[in-house]
């Protein structure tokens, strides 16, 4: 499996904004092959800024490379531009390959 995560830190007092965007948009990755699952996750506050993670589970690598040059990516990402002011610097991309898995 492979997990891919974008870290974003909202700028204090945008959280409410950021949410909205990542909740009433048209979602098109739970259609494509090896897609597993995703989360949006809120971390920690800081003085300037809260840390979200866009978290996603892949079957494979390849399965994630082949998302990212589909149209459905284009179409995911085509105003993401326009968020940019709730955010400070870009969104930090973080890829892993899982090497161990441990269920109850």
């Amino acid at each position: 499996m492979f997990i891919a995560m974008n870290r974003f830190r909202v700028k204090k007092g945008s959280e409410t904004d950021f949410e909205a965007v990542w909740l009433n948009r048209e979602v098109h990755i739970n259609k494509e092959e090896g897609f597993l699952e995703f989360h949006l996750l809120k971390g920690p506050e800081n003085e300037d800024h809260t840390l979200y993670t866009s978290h996603t589970r892949w079957a494979s690598e390849p399965h994630f490379v082949a998302w990212t040059k589909s149209q459905a990516f284009r179409d995911a990402h085509k105003d993401a531009g326009q968020n940019q002011p709730l955010h400070i610097g870009h969104p930090e991309f973080e890829g892993f390959s899982i090497i161990q898995t441990v269920k109850p």
